[in-house]
């Protein structure tokens, strides 16, 4: 495969969507990308009956200016009269440029599944089916499990299959702290190509984009420029002008994305192959020792582009719904208090972590519950401008400052999805304890969602019940107070959160029945869990599935499975030292083979509610085209 930069050549209109997220009967949103600020005109039908045709106002279209040739549309269209559930709707986008209307439909016929004339999506409020994934690296060495969702699409026009209702993303939709040397060059020529804007901060001596893209230590040394080890203190303190360093803490952060239109040109080449096609990987000034590794990442790298035709088709035909987890903004993400304090109070490290954020706002975020981010949306015509962000360090400060990244659906059941990065339970006794995912003010707010729920899918980027040996693992490595060695972010490891959490679940007023979906962990597992108290009908399952474009390295992951195992059998008196010995956990063994009990492997998971109530069918379908189901067979006593 081979790839052209000319800069005379014209930029397609399109450069990234339309993405499907948040529908309800009474509200369509989109996300797409363009060259231009085009006015759009929006066509919608049912049976061939016309629902919609007309341009959309500035209301319900609002353009955000990233680049002289780059312009996000965060689309919002109300309905009065409801939309019809659980059938095909079809649309259409018509750019208007200079008189000249061009639709989507007939510039990208790849666009379409066999037969289809137009785009379209099911609005569903019973859920039955739905998938779920998170951990997309696009190195890693596997098909892209993204790829899947366009399957089971293509497969429901051919057959009897239903559509699930969404595409849940748990976490790492990106990856702004692990960058291919290839990718970074795209993502560098793109910035040109869309003339996107370079930006200034304080606290370092490279002290603007521009010095760092030219810098020699741009490519594959980038971490020379993140301290987190001692080896290279002396460069670390000629770097940053102040006493106090920030912490970085990603084994993989040679390539580390710095500045606002660094993440955002990640995100249009992740979602689509359109900028792709304008990019050379040969103009790049990579240095001698690097250039084996940036060749072997090209060749994975452009087996992810011939994969992205797919997963654009995909996201263009099922609502996307996504929440932040730590590789999204940088590894361990407010691990600690002590990280916080330390990434927080230094403005270059703050800039950075405040730019993938703004990134995760414009391109995720939002599109989950616009109408919760109506008040910060109005603000960004003082923010965005042509010449760049205007008051890049505010913008930082609000969303560092902004609370409502969580959100639920309406939908029966209701999915609650957590917010378990931003409101932490923070140690007072040591600033080296992992913090709680969730404080208590946000568990409190959690039970009031909760309440007289018959049942819930709650999204949790991190497994709430999770593997006991890898989490006593992790709690060794946090006793000596090295959790960032071990990643020491689960549930159980901050007591606080732990006994709120299990409370919450205790509670009779509560859901009895819960279906908790986690990703993070880079491996799939499913545990039905019972609690043994008062309301014996209680009923968990615990759905994690990991990764869509990553895997566990395989040797460790099959010796620490072996070693849960024999040490946490039904009857081990280590169970008596666990959070969860008032339970029960029935382990799903994948495909039922051999004894593992978990899967490693890359994919996305599906769910499906069957007529009996109170069966959950969890599976993984593979990358590689095949099916992991989990069985209910074995069962383990904590």
């Amino acid at each position: 495969m081979k790839f052209i930069i000319n800069k005379l050549s014209t930029l397609p209109a399109l450069l990234s969507g339309p993405i499907i997220r948040h529908v309800e009967a009474n509200q369509l949103t989109f996300w797409l990308a363009t060259s231009k600020p085009f006015p759009l005109t929006f066509k919608l039908f049912h049976d061939n009956v016309s629902l919609f045709d007309r341009a959309l106002t500035s209301q319900e279209q609002q353009i955000i200016t990233i680049g002289q040739q780059a312009f996000i549309h965060l689309i919002a269209i109300d309905f009065d009269q409801p939309l019809p559930y659980q059938t095909l709707l079809h649309y259409d986008f018509e750019f208007n440029d200079d008189g000249v209307a061009q639709s989507i439909s007939e510039q990208l016929p790849e666009f379409l599944y066999q037969d289809e004339k137009l785009p379209n999506f099911i609005i569903t409020r019973d859920i039955n089916t739905m998938l779920h994934g998170s951990c997309r690296k696009p190195h890693f060495d596997s098909t892209d499990g993204l790829q899947q969702v366009d399957n089971v699409i293509a497969n429901s026009f051919e057959g009897d299959d239903e559509r699930p209702a969404m595409l849940m993303m748990s976490g790492d939709q990106i990856y702004a702290d692990d960058v291919a040397g290839p990718t970074l060059v795209a993502i560098h020529q793109v910035i040109e190509l869309l003339g996107l804007y370079h930006e200034s901060w304080q606290g370092a001596v490279v002290n603007d984009s521009d010095g760092l893209f030219n810098s020699e230590l741009c490519y594959y040394q980038r971490d020379q420029l993140l301290p987190y080890t001692k080896a290279n203190k002396a460069l670390y303190e000629s770097f940053f002008a102040a006493s106090k360093k920030p912490i970085f803490t990603s084994v993989n952060s040679k390539n580390h994305l710095v500045t606002f239109s660094e993440n955002i040109a990640m995100y249009l080449l992740v979602w689509s192959p359109q900028l792709w096609q304008l990019v050379d990987f040969s103009k790049a000034k990579i240095p001698v020792e690097y250039q084996t590794q940036y060749q072997q990442e090209q060749v994975i790298i452009e087996d992810f582009i011939r994969g992205l035709p797919k997963v654009r088709r995909a996201l263009a035909h099922i609502p996307s719904y996504m929440i932040f987890d730590d590789h999204d903004i940088t590894d361990d993400w407010n691990l600690t208090r002590g990280w916080e304090e330390a990434a927080y109070g230094h403005p270059f490290s703050k800039r950075i972590i405040g730019n993938s954020l703004i990134s995760y706002w414009l391109c995720q975020g939002w599109g989950n519950a616009p109408k919760k981010f109506t008040t910060l949306n109005e603000q960004c015509d003082n923010f965005f401008t042509d010449k760049g962000i205007n008051q890049h360090s505010e913008l930082v400060e609000k969303l560092l400052d902004w609370q409502q990244w969580h959100y639920s659906l309406a939908t029966t059941p209701k999915v609650v999805v957590l917010d378990t990065r931003t409101q932490r339970w923070r140690s007072e006794s040591r600033a080296s304890k992992p913090s709680g995912l969730m404080d208590w003010e946000a568990l409190s707010e959690l039970q009031q969602e909760l309440i007289n729920e018959p049942k819930v899918i709650l999204v949790s980027p991190a497994p709430i019940y999770g593997v006991k040996m890898i989490e006593t693992i992790q709690r060794i490595f946090t006793f000596f107070g090295q959790p960032l060695m071990v990643d020491a972010e689960n549930w159980m490891a901050h007591s606080g959160t732990a006994n709120v959490m299990l409370n919450i679940f205790r509670h009779v007023k509560t859901p009895p029945e819960f279906i908790i979906l986690s990703g993070d962990v880079h491996y799939s597992f499913v545990y039905d869990v019972t609690h043994r108290f008062q309301r014996s009908n209680s009923k968990i399952v615990q759905i994690t599935c990991s990764g869509i474009k990553n895997q566990f390295p395989a040797k460790l992951l099959s010796w620490l499975d072996t070693l849960n195992r024999y040490l946490y059998a039904p009857y081990s008196p280590l169970n008596w030292f666990t959070k969860r010995r008032s339970m029960k956990i029935r382990v799903r063994k994948p495909n039922d083979v051999d004894d593992n009990t978990l899967y490693n492997g890359s994919g996305i998971g599906l769910i499906t509610l069957t007529d009996d109530e109170h069966i959950v069918q969890a599976s993984v379908i593979c990358a590689d085209n095949n099916t992991v189901n989990f069985h209910a067979k074995d069962e383990l006593a904590e």
